[in-house]
């Protein structure tokens, strides 16, 4: 069971983010404050858990958390100021949306940056360790791989449906096939050399 949080006696948000090795598409960051006396068995890294596992987790952390938020930047962005920076502002952009103003938060990974004078510990591999950012982590999956496969419907050829813009070798070759669409991230190296 992961906890909540690191100290129970502060307000705790959670970060992460996720689709930054994608070649479409937004990263998308959310923050999660959680209750201190929060526990699921299932909650973790939401890459090790299920498509279905996530969706059942996602109303219960909607419910029970005391406030979330998601944060969307878009490729236009990623590409002007670079997919680091992007993360760091969408989990930025995320925080401020919370209806709640968090005392600290936990970033997944080795390195954040932000214009809020919020206290931060990044914690590398958080999103397995501590249940604030594993939450976090759940949402902006969840929330990511719905806008993909939305987006998949106007741009089939992709297969984001599946891949959610992830470099498979189908997403290549529709690309060396078709060009990038709007969504692709133009300061990626969207195919091999």
């Amino acid at each position: 069971m992961l906890p909540p949080r690191i100290q129970n006696n502060r307000i705790e948000a959670g970060c992460d983010e996720v689709g930054r090795g994608c070649l479409a598409g937004p990263v998308v960051a959310a923050a999660v404050i959680l209750p201190p006396t929060f526990k699921h068995e299932a909650l973790n890294d939401s890459k090790q858990l299920s498509e279905k596992a996530r969706l059942q987790l996602t109303e219960i952390i909607k419910n029970e958390a005391l406030a979330w938020a998601v944060s969307f930047v878009e490729p236009v962005i990623i590409d002007r100021i670079n997919i680091l920076n992007a993360s760091f502002l969408a989990m930025e952009r995320a925080v401020k949306k919370l209806h709640i103003t968090p005392e600290h938060l936990l970033i997944d990974g080795n390195r954040f940056r932000s214009k809020l004078p919020i206290a931060y510990t990044c914690i590398v591999k958080g999103d397995s360790k501590n249940g604030s950012i594993a939450a976090a982590s759940i949402l902006a999956k969840t929330y990511r791989d719905e806008y993909m496969k939305r987006i998949h419907e106007d741009f089939p050829a992709y297969a984001w449906c599946s891949n959610v813009g992830y470099p498979t070798k189908a997403h290549r070759e529709a690309i060396r096939t078709f060009g990038p669409t709007a969504y692709h991230r133009k300061s990626f190296r969207l195919l091999p050399d």
